[in-house]
């Protein structure tokens, strides 16, 4: 479609990003020391941008350009707002909210296999699991085979480390005692980072309608086809289906 978007000439462009932090829709960015628009379809060509330019860099022009996407820019803004929160609480909150990946050896030892009941390990491979608390970006999501999984599965379900969590990036929650839709979070989550595939492991009482219905219509806002299955557990601890 033609219509007004901005233009920034970088050769009068001298790098001091006033037009990146006046843009709220996050359009602009800068690009080795030059302001750059980034996404033609997060600026709504309204020019808040404009006023700030002390060289006069940036200007409308009338073009071919994509349609400003409202609900884009409103997701893009709120996993930049999670993520400065997590930060936050990374560099200087909370020392158990600190993100560390662990790294462990999947394959047992030959005398471990041998042995005739070798001791449970624990296969969290990373910190934080609350899906409140996680990143929306990070290293261990490069890659990943995801598991959402409710709560109460992991007292439930007995082996639940061996047969869910190995080999996964594990995030919890409980959509009845967080009182929120983790949908958003969610499609961040899948949306921009390489996951592979996603397992939803819930209960089998209502309330965990809402982890599942938020995980299938994250999946579905991502863009993304991915893998995936649901996993429903018993309150006495079977596999459902």
């Amino acid at each position: 479609m033609i219509r007004k978007i901005i233009h920034i000439d970088e050769e009068k462009c001298n790098g001091c990003g006033i037009c990146a932090e006046a843009c709220h829709e996050g359009a602009i960015e800068m690009v080795n020391g030059k302001a750059k628009l980034m996404r033609e379809d997060f600026c709504d060509g309204f020019g808040d941008c404009l006023p700030g330019c002390p060289t006069g860099a940036i200007t409308f022009e009338e073009r071919e350009a994509p349609a400003y996407d409202e609900a884009a820019v409103a997701a893009a803004q709120s996993a930049k707002a999670q993520q400065a929160e997590v930060h936050a609480l990374h560099e200087g909150g909370c020392p158990g909210s600190r993100m560390v990946e662990f790294h462990r050896d999947e394959t047992p030892a030959p005398e471990a296999q041998a042995a005739p009941a070798a001791a449970p390990v624990s296969h969290l491979n990373q910190w934080p699991c609350q899906i409140k608390l996680v990143p929306v970006q990070a290293p261990f999501f490069d890659g990943a085979k995801l598991l959402i999984a409710a709560d109460c599965t992991a007292y439930a379900y007995a082996n639940m480390h061996e047969d869910f969590m190995k080999g996964r990036i594990t995030l919890v929650g409980c959509p009845k005692l967080d009182d929120v839709d983790y949908t958003e979070k969610l499609t961040a989550i899948i949306a921009l980072n390489d996951i592979k595939e996603v397992t939803i492991v819930r209960m089998e009482v209502p309330c965990c309608g809402g982890l599942q219905r938020a995980a299938e219509n994250a999946l579905r806002a991502s863009g993304k086809f991915l893998p995936w299955q649901v996993v429903t557990i018993s309150r006495d601890g079977r596999i459902l289906d």
